[in-house]
């Protein structure tokens, strides 16, 4: 890392591996004014509940395959991911309807899970469902097919739960939407 006149850090990523998955096309995509649905919310609440079932692979670069070992004794992973179809003009956003409803209150980029963001880094908690060398099989990870890999943990509650957890009305709001018939 190197440190920039303003005092900012410029740090380098690399991609550890690749998502192989059979999503395509975002959902939403950042427009000029924020985020914009492509569909109407019973498409939306049906696409969720397709990602939820579907299975996809992370292919791990072949040079970093030790890093797995053991990673097959834990029953949920964390995927740290790249979105890489954001054009980065649109990681300007700095507030953002969220799923662009406008409904919904004008909430800053940091308070969403909106992949058009400073530093797009996504993570997903999903369940692992197998390991084959380099090849790590998930489900239900909303990554787009060929989005890079970050990297790669496991799940622990011990670590990552927290108690008396308090979320947003909206983001509520939303997952009720999403699970209801």
């Amino acid at each position: 890392m190197k440190k920039e006149r303003n005092h900012a850090m410029v740090m380098q990523l690399n991609a550890v591996g690749v998502v192989r998955s059979g999503i395509k096309t975002p959902m939403l995509t950042a427009g000029e004014s924020g985020l914009s649905l492509e569909e109407h919310m019973d498409k939306i609440k049906a696409h969720y509940r397709q990602v939820k079932e579907s299975v996809c692979e992370l292919i791990i670069d072949p040079r970093w395959e030790e890093l797995l070992d053991g990673i097959e004794d834990f029953s949920h992973i964390l995927v740290l991911y790249w979105p890489h179809l954001i054009d980065p003009e649109r990681r300007n956003l700095r507030k953002v309807h969220p799923m662009g409803r406008k409904d919904l209150p004008f909430t800053g980029i940091f308070a969403t899970c909106s992949p058009a963001r400073p530093n797009p880094v996504l993570v997903s908690a999903v369940p692992l469902i197998a390991r084959k060398a380099n090849v790590l099989s998930v489900k239900g990870l909303e990554a787009l097919d060929g989005s890079p890999i970050v990297d790669v943990k496991p799940y622990s509650k011990s670590y990552l739960r927290v108690d008396n957890l308090n979320v947003a009305d909206w983001m509520e709001k939303i997952h009720r939407e999403l699970e209801s018939d």
